[in-house]
């Protein structure tokens, strides 16, 4: 038997909408997320601005592709799995939004929670934090070329 909360339209199978993932407008550039450990430690190589809600990795690929790449990660610092994902869901979010028109083609970016503050911040701040973030880097890295 069935709980009473799960209906037919509820279940998993043919005609079931699929996972959500970044969905940009066709004028900005596409986001992929970053998935291997590997595209983690490269990133962790790279260039790095710290914030207040977040500390952002960013580093310029070798590779050909377009693509802006971005991974979140939040440690158990952060707190227990219910804060570590609403951190991740946060970070996400800003990520969706500001990096299509801020972002760099060919750039991967990780952001990493705090424990404490990525989960309760406000979101407005969090959007300030990457675009200020997003700056800093770009500025260091053209200032070393």
């Amino acid at each position: 038997m069935k709980p009473p909360e799960a209906t037919q339209d509820s279940q998993i199978g043919a005609g079931a909408t699929p996972p959500a993932d970044f969905v940009c407008p066709p004028e900005t550039q596409p986001l992929e997320t970053l998935r291997k450990r590997r595209d983690f430690l490269a990133a962790n190589h790279g260039l790095r601005w710290g914030t207040k809600g977040f500390l952002l990795q960013a580093r310029p690929r070798a590779d050909d592709s377009p693509a802006l790449r971005v991974g979140f990660t939040c440690s158990k610092k952060v707190g227990n799995a219910v804060a570590r994902n609403r951190a991740k869901r946060r970070l996400r979010e800003i990520a969706r939004l500001g990096l299509p028109e801020l972002g760099r083609a060919g750039w991967d970016y990780v952001l990493i929670g705090k424990a404490g503050v990525t989960g309760t911040r406000d979101f407005d701040h969090m959007q300030a934090d990457l675009r200020y973030a997003l700056r800093k880097v770009h500025k260091k890295f053209d200032a070393s070329e």
